[in-house]
C-alpha cells in the first residue's frame, strides 16, 4: 500500500536552487517518490511513500514546513496497491502551475475559499456560473454537474476563455474549481484583477470534495484526472478506469486500445498522426525496457540510478563551492 499527497503552498521564494537541493536530498533519505515543483511563487506537486499510515508523509511535510518554511502547505491524501511515481523529482519552474499572465499574486488577491461541505449549496444557486479550468482532456473524464467546460488544451488559455465569455458586469458570481486547488487560486486572483467581484473557488479541489463528501450527496460526476501513473480516481479516490498513452501522456479507455493506431507505450488515436516514425521507434525502444525491467523486478528504466548520478552531481556542486 502506498500513501498519495498532492501539495501545493503559494509564498514568495528565493534561492530556488538551494531549495531544489535540500528537498531532493531529503526524499531520497526519507524514501519518497513523486514530482515537486518549485518557482518564486511557490511549491506545487505531489509525492508518495510506502505504507498505508503515512509515516514518512509525515516526515517529508515536516521537513518542509519545519526546515524549509512552507508553513500550513494544502494537502490532499489518497492511497494506491502500487507505487504512483517510478522515480523522485524537483524541478525549477517559472511558475508552478503556468498561466503566463504576470503580476498575478493568489496570496493577496485569491477569490473566496469555499469548503467541501459547502460546495453543494453554492453551485446549487442558479445565479452562480460554475467554471471547470482545467484541460478539456481532464474535463472528458469527469466534471461537477452544469459545470461550463472552457474547452482549453493547457492552462495558457484560460485568460483568452475569460476575455471571450465573461464580463464582470452580468457574471456576478463566479465559482471554478480544479484538480487540488491550485488553478482555482491562480484563476480567481487574475478575475479579481479583471474585475470580478464575488470569485469563489473549491478548496483542495475536487481531490479534498471526492475525500470530504459522502458518495451518496456528491454532485461530482464520473471520474478525476490525476498526474501520475493511476491516471485517474474514482468518487472514493481509488484508481479509476483510464490507462495512458505515453505516446502523448493523454488518458485512454480500455475502448480506445481496440484503435487500429492504439500501440501500447507508442501511439494512440490521438497522437499517431502527431509522432514521427524516429518518435515511435523511440518509444518502442523504451516500452521495451520497460518490459524488460518489469521481468527482471528491477526499478523503472535506471529511476535509481538517475537519482544517485543526480545527487552525486549536487555533492561535487557544493563541495566546488565550500
Amino acid at each position: 500500500m502506498f500513501t498519495i499527497c498532492a501539495l501545493y503552498k503559494f509564498v514568495h521564494l528565493d534561492h530556488l536552487e538551494e531549495f531544489r537541493v535540500s528537498i531532493l536530498k531529503a526524499m531520497d533519505k526519507i524514501g519518497i517518490c513523486g514530482t515537486l515543483l518549485i518557482a518564486q511563487e511557490g511549491i506545487n506537486g505531489t509525492i508518495a511513500a510506502p505504507g498505508g499510515k503515512d509515516e514518512k508523509i509525515k516526515q517529508m511535510l515536516d521537513f518542509l514546513k519545519q526546515e524549509m518554511g512552507f508553513d500550513s502547505i494544502s494537502c490532499k491524501f489518497s492511497q494506491c496497491i502500487e507505487t504512483p511515481f517510478k522515480r523522485s523529482k524537483v524541478k525549477l519552474k517559472k511558475e508552478i502551475v503556468t498561466m503566463g499572465v504576470e503580476d498575478i499574486d493568489p496570496i493577496k488577491s485569491a477569490g473566496t475559499y469555499v469548503k467541501p461541505k459547502n460546495w453543494n449549496a453554492l453551485i446549487s444557486d442558479p445565479n452562480v456560473i460554475l467554471i471547470d479550468t482545467r484541460n478539456d482532456y481532464e474535463v472528458e473524464l469527469g466534471s461537477f454537474k452544469n459545470a461550463q467546460d472552457p474547452k482549453t488544451t493547457s492552462f495558457r488559455e484560460f485568460p483568452d476563455y475569460v476575455a471571450e465569455n465573461l464580463n464582470p458586469e452580468t457574471h456576478k458570481k463566479v465559482a471554478m474549481f480544479c484538480t487540488g486547488g491550485i488553478r482555482c487560486e491562480k484563476s480567481t486572483a487574475y478575475l479579481k484583477k479583471k474585475g470580478f467581484e464575488e470569485v469563489y473557488h473549491l478548496e483542495g479541489g475536487i481531490l479534498k470534495y471526492l475525500e470530504d463528501v459522502d458518495k451518496k450527496e456528491s454532485l461530482w460526476e464520473g471520474e478525476c484526472f490525476v498526474f501520475d501513473d493511476r491516471v485517474s480516481v474514482d468518487q472514493e479516490l481509488k484508481p479509476g478506469n483510464y490507462d495512458l498513452c505515453f505516446g502523448c501522456r493523454l488518458p485512454i479507455t480500455k475502448a480506445d486500445t481496440k484503435h487500429k493506431h492504439y500501440e501500447k507505450g507508442v501511439s494512440c488515436h490521438r497522437c499517431y498522426d502527431a509522432s514521427s516514425k524516429s518518435d515511435k521507434n523511440r518509444f518502442r525502444q523504451r516500452q521495451q525496457q520497460i518490459k524488460l525491467a518489469k521481468i527482471r523486478n528491477e526499478a523503472h528504466i535506471g529511476g535509481a540510478v538517475n537519482k544517485q548520478i543526480e545527487l552525486k552531481r549536487i555533492e561535487k556542486k557544493e563541495k566546488k563551492k565550500s
